[in-house]
């Protein structure tokens, strides 16, 4: 399954929200700085789907806010 991002970095809080689009909006406490948000993503999109991380890829946009997310379940 593939599902479009938006990455929210260095939020006061963490919350996963899915838009009407299907698209999901994500805040992230972690700066976007040396891949510490997109190793948060992973892990927080990866509870959010209860799948392992190495299930859930980076497709594109590893340095910008909008991603393309591939998850196998």
């Amino acid at each position: 399954m593939k599902v479009s991002v938006v990455v929210k970095p260095g939020a006061k809080f963490e919350k996963v929200e899915e838009t009407m689009d299907g698209e999901l909006k994500v805040w992230l406490k972690e700066p976007a700085k040396d891949g510490l948000a997109n190793h948060r993503l992973v892990k927080l999109l990866a509870d959010y789907y209860d799948v392992r991380r190495s299930d859930v890829r980076i497709k594109l946009g590893l340095t910008s806010k909008k991603k393309l997310i591939e998850v196998d379940k």
